[in-house]
């Protein structure tokens, strides 16, 4: 390859990966947030009800700090299901939010 089209490569590159970092990829916890997953060959989503098993105390997270999850709101809490953390209500099991398991390893 020639000087020129490395050199137009190269700015194509750079051209290509600052408007990428400029559509506004997600940083910290924002980029484990999860639409969608599945547990036990279900999909669920934000909104769904989790089946009772996972309103059970055994399911339910307490160190949430640990696992680099952010406070539950009130009347709700940490989940597991699948390889996805996930915030429920604890009135009737309705999913809020969901992160991939990944933010446990989050620095």
């Amino acid at each position: 390859m020639g000087m020129k089209k490395k050199m137009l490569f190269g700015a194509l590159m750079l051209a290509t990966s600052t408007a990428w970092a400029a559509t506004g990829a997600k940083t910290g916890i924002a980029q484990y947030e999860l639409s969608g997953f599945v547990a036990d060959f279900t999909h669920f989503k934000p909104g769904d009800t989790v089946p009772q098993l996972y309103r059970t105390d055994e399911y339910k997270i307490k160190q949430w700090q640990q696992r680099n999850l952010p406070a539950p709101d009130a009347g709700t809490h940490w989940t597991y299901m699948g390889s996805a953390y996930v915030l429920i209500n604890d009135t009737d099991g309705k999913i809020v939010k969901a992160y991939d398991g990944e933010i446990f390893y989050h620095r």
